[in-house]
């Protein structure tokens, strides 16, 4: 007994290991990491070179929700307060009514392909109708790639909030196959209803209660992330067992805790980082044991044919209908739609019917199965190819520095803030006394190499530096355009590429430039301001990166202040 159980430790981590390492073949060969973790756990399995015999489908229904709720918390916490707010009405469509068309198309199809009663058919849709927040979430990071906001946020948000309505519809299908009395009408409006509003109520409470616990209660410093992790994990359990959505009452709180300024926000922040790396990677790992390979030849066929209509047909028309309010630009939803990736929840959800004994429960497993594996290979190996093709992709010099901030411990309007001086920032070779400050921020500290330097005009500010700034509570983000690139220092090839050579202010009238470029616009719209018009065509919520394109030129947003267009590109010599 003592030997087997060190023998299971020593697989354990050294496929842990693996998959640690697996990340450098993943980089070079531009593989979706998930499904490198998947083929490891594949690999590990019975039919693999590992041996291992793992059906245990209790233990898999219980790791996989764990895992799940730690990495979407770990996703709202990323995720900023701003673009939440700013995405929250398309990604809640295509949550709710994109989850519900997935599903009834996919199902359709799964009826006429397999030949199953309706109710099955639609079974296999609502088990594949949402995209994985692991999957999105990490692909988006691993790729490198620097969303616009609205799409990056959308589709953050979508994947993070969009597993109720699968798990409703799921669980509703089971529970209408399970029983020969079936479910009505009213009790299907009434369990939506409940899930969706508990998870919501219990989202928002613990949203404020453990923040306000971060601030009251007094413990080492290490156990702070440590807290936060319980309490996230309880919040998960009781919201699910009062019959709510524990992962949308999770993804809530995990939104309004990260925009907390505490102390230990940062510990938090990489701690949680790091334990969803951990459930991601234990999650594929125990997927890829739990299927037999040899069974999937019978369901390849069937599988591909769905999985393609799925991807091809039943996404894309979904986000179409569920994006036709807001306007989205039709290369944002082309790429949102590429962005509905199969993960580890339709694996997870796909254990229900076995859970409630179901007669065909393996068949929906396996096939559930392959459509994921296939939109991982397809979708997952193309996301950053098909995010530069589309153009939703910001150059990289467009990001902001990256900041710390935390709150003063003896004055809650003041906040400390590091900023790092990045490639390109108008601020290299001046020293701090030349920085232009507003009255309520003082800088404290210039730090090099993590020594910190003295304070005198002879030390100017290089790559890299850190500068500590104390400053009125708020402030922070406006303070980053300081250190921001200057506009002067970004003529890169890619930056001119997807900008233009030329900038004008927003303030510049459209007519004057259909004059002096020698195109038409109706005379409605020529004595509007190229930041009105761009202002109209999106609804008064444009981000960098958003386009209007005229016959001789493109206009594109290039700079955004306090919410305000302040540059924009203009590109000439158009192919149209």
């Amino acid at each position: 007994m003592i030997e087997h159980t060190y023998q299971l430790v020593f697989i354990g981590a050294a496929l842990f290991l693996f998959a640690v390492f697996a990340s450098i073949i993943s980089r070079r060969l531009g593989a979706p990491l998930l499904l490198i973790f998947l083929l490891l756990g594949m690999l590990a399995g019975e039919d693999g070179i590992g041996g291992i015999h793992f059906d245990d489908i209790d233990t898999a229904f219980l790791i996989g929700n764990l895992a799940l709720a730690i990495i979407i918390f770990d996703g709202g916490l990323g995720t900023r307060m701003d673009t939440f707010r700013s995405s929250l009405r398309p990604a809640l469509s295509l949550a709710t009514v994109g989850v519900f068309l997935t599903a009834g198309i996919t199902g359709a199809a799964a009826c006429y392909i397999l030949d199953l009663p309706w109710q099955e058919g639609l079974l296999i849709g609502a088990i594949v109708g949402s995209t994985d927040a692991a999957a999105v979430f990490g692909l988006i990071k691993n790729a490198g790639l620097n969303l616009k906001d609205r799409t990056g946020a959308t589709l953050e948000i979508e994947s993070g909030s969009n597993d109720p309505m699968a798990i409703f519809l799921t669980i509703t299908l089971v529970e209408a196959l399970s029983s020969p009395a079936g479910l009505s009408g009213w009790l299907l409006l009434a369990e939506l209803a409940k899930q969706m509003g508990l998870g919501l109520l219990f989202g928002v409470l613990g949203g404020y209660a453990i923040p306000a616990a971060l601030g009251k209660i007094t413990l080492p410093v290490s156990l702070y992330p440590l807290m936060v992790f319980a309490a996230a994990l309880t919040l998960f359990g009781g919201t699910s067992f009062s019959g709510g959505s524990g992962f949308l009452a999770i993804y809530i709180a995990g939104v309004m805790t990260g925009t907390t300024s505490s102390l230990y926000m940062n510990d938090i922040r990489r701690f949680h980082d790091g334990i969803a790396w951990l459930s991601q990677i234990g999650m594929f790992l125990m997927l890829g044991l739990l299927v037999t390979p040899s069974l999937l030849p019978p369901i390849i066929i069937p599988a591909l044919i769905i999985a393609g209509i799925l991807i091809f047909i039943a996404r894309p028309l979904a986000v179409a209908v569920s994006l036709l309010p807001f306007r989205f630009p039709v290369r944002d939803q082309v790429f949102v739609s590429w962005c509905g990736l199969r993960g580890a929840v339709p694996i997870i959800l796909a254990l229900f019917p076995s859970l409630a004994g179901l007669e065909n429960a393996r068949i929906y497993f396996e096939l559930v199965f392959f459509v994921v594996l296939t939109s991982l290979v397809i979708q997952g190996w193309t996301i950053a190819p098909m995010a530069r093709w589309l153009k939703v992709d910001l150059p990289v010099t467009l990001k902001l520095p990256s900041f710390k901030s935390t709150h003063l411990p003896s004055n809650p309007h003041k906040d400390l803030v590091v900023y790092q001086v990045v490639a390109g920032s108008s601020v290299i070779g001046k020293s701090i006394y030349q920085l232009v400050l507003p009255v309520s921020a003082q800088v404290v500290a210039l730090i090099r190499d993590e020594i910190p330097l003295n304070s005198n005009e002879e030390n100017t500010l290089q790559e890299s530096d850190q500068v500590v700034i104390v400053a009125t509570t708020g402030m922070a983000e406006k303070l980053a355009d300081l250190f921001s690139p200057a506009l002067s220092r970004m003529s890169s090839k890619q930056s001119s590429s997807y900008f233009g050579d030329f900038t004008i202010r927003p303030n510049s009238k459209l007519g004057d430039l259909a004059l002096l470029y020698t195109f038409d616009i109706p005379d409605e719209l020529k004595h509007l301001t190229v930041g009105e018009h761009i202002k109209r065509k999106f609804r008064g919520r444009p981000v960098v990166g958003d386009a209007l394109t005229f016959p001789q030129l493109k206009l594109t947003v290039k700079e955004m202040k306090n919410g305000e267009i302040s540059l924009i590109g203009l590109k000439l010599n158009l192919d149209s």
